[in-house]
């Protein structure tokens, strides 16, 4: 497990590191530490906004001794799976813009608000809690319903700011966003017992419905 202040150490370490100045996001449980949602996590999940900026990233974990593995084991056969480097019991997820099925769009980057700075060269952007929702949804590994229950029961959710961002991951090609957010947040509601408001699921299954129709109207 990496606890805060082993976290807070390793960025600090990675800065040293790089070549040059880059900007990365924080999502999942990396972004749940700074927002004070968990005090521990498995991996380091960050999205960077282009290869080149991985890239960079990935050369300073490798100095600190970090191997790549095999992303197949956590994450199957999906779709813009991330680069992964483990040492001992902690590793780093490395995805560029698309997280799976999901995008880490504009409008996300934009409610990325908190900011932290490690030394000179890693600049820290943390995901707002809506869209860490969104990227738990696309990950949807083990612990991830678990993390998403996390932020639903400590803070006022603005479901509004989420169905909008799921009507914009369409725009953007994320065709199953609609579809992915309703099953995960409908399991949250069923086997967690979370109030998610069947208003909410409503309106998505409306989003799925139009999709279908428009994809049936297209192919007569």
């Amino acid at each position: 497990m990496i606890t805060i202040d082993k976290q807070q150490k390793l960025l600090l370490n990675i800065s040293r590191r790089l070549s040059r100045k880059i900007t990365v996001y924080a999502i999942g449980g990396t972004a749940m530490m700074f927002l004070g949602f968990k005090d521990s996590t498995l991996d380091i999940d960050l999205v960077f906004e282009n290869e080149k900026d991985r890239d960079v990233f990935r050369e300073a974990v490798k100095s600190l001794g970090y191997l790549e593995m095999d992303n197949l084991k956590v994450y199957g056969a999906k779709r813009n799976a991330p680069e992964m480097f483990k040492l001992d019991d902690e590793r780093f997820d490395l995805f560029v813009v698309d997280v799976i099925d999901f995008s880490f769009s504009g409008t996300m980057r934009k409610r990325a608000e908190e900011t932290h700075q490690f030394r000179d060269n890693l600049i820290l952007k943390i995901a707002d809690p809506h869209d860490i929702i969104l990227m738990k949804c696309a990950t949807d590994r083990v612990k991830d319903k678990d993390d998403a229950r996390k932020i639903i029961e400590s803070t006022k959710i603005n479901w509004n700011i989420v169905i909008d961002e799921t009507k914009k991951q369409i725009e953007l090609g994320k065709e199953r966003a609609a579809f992915d957010l309703g099953c995960f947040l409908e399991d949250l509601k069923t086997k967690l017992n979370l109030g998610i408001p069947q208003e909410v699921l409503d309106k998505l299954f409306v989003i799925v419905e139009k999709q279908a129709k428009e994809k049936r109207s297209k192919h007569r």
